[in-house]
């Protein structure tokens, strides 16, 4: 069983940065991909980025692309989104996820474990 800790998220301004972090135990985290995923009050949980176990490869939304970048630490047992130039629409609850048992790191129902999420406000 893994059990994901989300951090780092608060209120911060347009423009801004923020990095969440994703702790995990209990299990083989290093073993598995990693996803990202955010869900805004009245919206349907969708995926922001997702890294292979090896970190080899990142796969990224297109509304973040450019502005957000998931890293692994190993040694830290962690995964970390950075999240630069925040618009307002970025506001939501954020999660990590581990284990992806699905074929696409985009599909919200392929992944098995959960954290209890985040929360980024950034104001206009």
């Amino acid at each position: 069983q893994v059990q994901l800790v989300e951090s780092g998220g608060g209120l911060v301004q347009t423009g801004g940065s923020l990095r969440l972090s994703c702790a995990a135990s209990g299990g083989i985290f290093s073993n598995y991909a990693v996803g990202w995923f955010r869900q805004a009050p009245g919206k349907q949980r969708e995926f922001v980025a997702a890294v292979t176990r090896g970190g080899v490869s990142t796969y990224y939304a297109d509304s973040v692309k450019g502005r957000f970048a998931i890293s692994r630490d190993y040694a830290e047992n962690a995964v970390y989104l950075r999240m630069n130039r925040l618009k307002p629409e970025d506001t939501a609850v954020y999660y990590c996820a581990n284990v992806l048992a699905g074929t696409s790191v985009t599909e919200v129902a392929g992944w098995r474990y959960w954290g209890q999420g985040t929360q980024v406000t950034v104001s206009s």
